[in-house]
């Protein structure tokens, strides 16, 4: 089993920045990639990013691409989601996921098996 938590959620005007961090525990070994999903009232799970555990591959949502970046320190076993020129459009609940299985990191959720509570974001106009 895989735990994962996130945090650094908040409040914060559009053209700010946010970080939010994953905090992974457990069978860690297991893992294949850790990525971040986010869902707004109303809306389907949706991919933000992710990022290859062993690697440093990364992959994005086209509507992010540019502004958010994903990162890893395996030494502390946390990935971290730098979001950048933050826009009213990105407010949602923020979920972190790891996925055990090998081959290319998807941006399908049904492809992670562990999944944080989720942070709220906010991004006010």
């Amino acid at each position: 089993q895989v735990q994962v938590a996130e945090s650094g959620g908040g409040l914060v005007q559009a053209g700010g920045s946010l970080r939010l961090s994953c905090a992974a525990s457990g069978r860690t070994f297991s893992i294949n990639a850790m990525g971040w999903f986010r869902q707004a009232p109303g809306k389907e799970r949706e991919f933000v990013a992710t990022i290859r555990w062993g690697g440093s591959n990364t992959w994005y949502a086209d509507s992010v691409k540019g502004r958010f970046t994903i990162s890893k320190d395996n030494a502390k076993n946390t990935v971290y989601l730098q979001m950048n020129s933050l826009k009213p459009e990105d407010t949602a609940v923020y979920y972190c996921a790891a996925d055990r299985d090998g081959g290319l990191p998807s941006s399908l959720p049904t492809r992670y098996d562990y999944w944080g509570q989720g942070t709220q974001v906010t991004v006010s106009s």
